[in-house]
């Protein structure tokens, strides 16, 4: 499975991706991600939840139409903040995949070893 939920503590979803992301597995891991949301989160409330994506040994996005962004949607209104973990040679395609400055939440990107960093971030 290329993309998976492995926690949910601590107020943060994390999403681990690792090798090539695969559509199918993302779509059931943002399906998974939004039950987890809607049972736990209000739209409405100050404290929402937070999204931290940890991206190990990512080798890109695989064959797809990676066009369709309702899960994205779905998830926005039980989510205030957004961090990315993983290699900086991704950084600016997995911005611009996320919708950083286009979603009305910060999305943030981290290397590997700012993994406590985000998590601080996040929190913040």
């Amino acid at each position: 499975m290329s993309a998976e939920i492995v926690d949910t503590a601590n107020n943060t979803v994390t999403l681990k991706i690792t090798g090539k992301l695969d559509q199918s597995d993302l779509l059931a891991a943002q399906q998974q991600a939004i039950e987890i949301l809607q049972k736990e989160g209000n739209p409405r409330r100050e404290s929402k939840k937070h999204l931290l994506v940890i991206a190990e040994n990512f080798q890109g996005w695989g064959k797809g139409d990676w066009g369709d962004l309702s899960g994205q949607m779905m998830m926005d209104p039980y989510i205030d903040k957004m961090a990315i973990v993983g290699d900086r040679k991704w950084e600016s395609l997995t911005l611009l995949f996320t919708g950083k400055g286009i979603r009305r939440l910060p999305i943030e990107f981290f290397p590997p070893a700012e993994l406590a960093k985000a998590q601080t971030w996040l929190n913040a």
